[in-house]
């Protein structure tokens, strides 16, 4: 699928040494050799049996980053019952929570709040982010 997307010369034009952080299966010569020919970096945790590779040391902390952000989602910002019924309503409804949770971690990094995902000061009163309404625009 990356290959596919990768297809699109806009999205790496002038992007040489970009790095790509992926899970182990994104592998093989080929694939490494392609992306390597677009200038891309791969950087992704070593399979079993297979020497440590580059960048290693900073999976597992990148990836508690990535389960925190995504249980927000799917926990407080309750994304997989988003309503969405036509193509633009889930896209409108899943831009609508990406857009509340950036809003909430910019305004906890201005205001030096201890934990930089939580919405629990969002969510408790009448007007929390589960009560807000999104027009969709077609």
């Amino acid at each position: 699928m990356l290959l596919g997307i990768l297809d699109d010369g806009t999205l790496t034009a002038g992007r040489a040494g970009q790095i790509i952080i992926g899970d182990k299966n994104y592998r093989g010569h080929d694939f490494e050799a392609t992306l390597a020919s677009a200038g891309l970096i791969l950087l992704r945790p070593a399979r079993q049996g297979e020497p440590a590779r580059p960048g290693a040391r900073l999976f597992r902390p990148l990836r508690q980053i990535i389960e925190s952000v995504n249980g927000t989602f799917k926990g407080q910002l309750d994304l997989e019952r988003h309503g969405g019924h036509t193509t633009p309503g889930v896209l409108t409804r899943v831009l609508q929570r990406i857009l509340a949770l950036t809003a909430a971690i910019w305004h906890n990094d201005q205001t030096c709040q201890p934990v930089m995902r939580s919405l629990i000061a969002y969510d408790q009163g009448p007007l929390g982010i589960d009560r807000l309404v999104v027009t969709e625009v077609l």
